[in-house]
């Protein structure tokens, strides 16, 4: 098929170049120079603006940092529903709000563009070996059109239903490994405080009970203390806000979700969130006055 690709960040771009690895024709564009010639370097085609791509592909993408980014490219000036061909598919891979995706996709529904929404979830290493998952919502024929697309950067493709569904999966999920992250931390915390070596929890943890991949990605980065950003605090923060305001639509209460964000808030507080969401961590140590890890390691 011929693809167009929005966005080529830290997820974006991993999942693009799988793309272009399974045979597809791309057309790319990134505000990023050095991002764009990493797909061009393996065979894309740069676009040079949103309007060029979206205007010559069968199926375009977006995988953008914010509801207000997607937006701005769906439909803001030079974007994908001015520039679009009737018949257009487009999906949006972003973590975006159920009602984002719906005001999007009945705008482009007026041109004749089909909107499905597609989060994804596996991290930046899922991205890079096309072992992610990806969550699905709208129309079954596009989805099905879109496929061969779905398996060239993805291992466990689901539709969820009906248009928005895929959001709402997305941000379910998150939830919950945001809430297994600090529930980790503060584990982790409690222990080197009672004086029990983190090294030795951590083999504990992970073999028992308490285990978890959000447990596993804080325990790592805490014991090796490396927080270097592959998926931010800051975009955390805008997940989890974005949760909680599909349980506000809903009149649902949260009880831990907002815990959670107040944690990341704290973090946020402290100029670390562009750093790695595990940060969190940093919260605890810097309330206790104490270290999870090796303390020959700056924080």
């Amino acid at each position: 098929m011929k693809v167009g690709f929005i966005g080529l960040g830290h997820m974006g771009g991993p999942m693009c170049r799988n793309i272009i690895k399974g045979g597809h024709e791309v057309i790319v564009h990134d505000l990023v120079a050095d991002a764009v010639q990493g797909c061009v370097d393996l065979g894309a085609t740069a676009g040079g603006s949103i309007a060029n791509v979206a205007s010559q592909v069968e199926v375009v993408m977006t995988s953008l940092p914010m509801p207000k980014d997607v937006e701005a490219v769906a439909l803001g000036p030079g974007g994908i529903g001015e520039n679009a061909k009737p018949g257009t598919i487009y999906v949006d891979l972003s973590t975006n709000s159920p009602a984002m995706i719906r005001k999007i996709a009945e705008a482009l529904a007026a041109k004749d563009i089909v909107t499905l929404d597609g989060p994804v979830s596996g991290g930046v290493v899922g991205a890079e070996n096309a072992t992610i998952a990806i969550m699905v919502g709208g129309d079954k024929a596009s989805f099905d059109a879109c496929m061969p697309v779905f398996e060239s950067f993805g291992k466990t493709i689901v539709h969820t239903g009906e248009l928005g569904t895929g959001c709402i999966a997305k941000l379910v999920n998150n939830m919950i490994a945001f809430t297994n992250m600090a529930a980790g931390a503060e584990g982790l915390m409690l222990g080197v405080a009672a004086g029990i070596d983190p090294a030795i929890l951590d083999q504990i943890i992970r073999n028992s009970s308490g285990d978890s991949m959000g447990y596993r990605g804080i325990a790592k980065s805490a014991l090796e203390r490396d927080f270097a950003p592959a998926f931010t605090v800051d975009l955390a923060y805008k997940d989890l806000r974005l949760a909680m305001e599909l349980a506000d639509d809903l009149d649902m209460p949260l009880l831990l979700g907002p815990q959670v964000h107040n944690i990341m808030r704290m973090t946020r507080s402290k100029d670390q969130g562009g750093e790695n969401v595990t940060a969190i961590m940093k919260a605890y140590e810097d309330i206790m006055d104490k270290q999870v890890g090796p303390a020959g390691k700056n924080r």
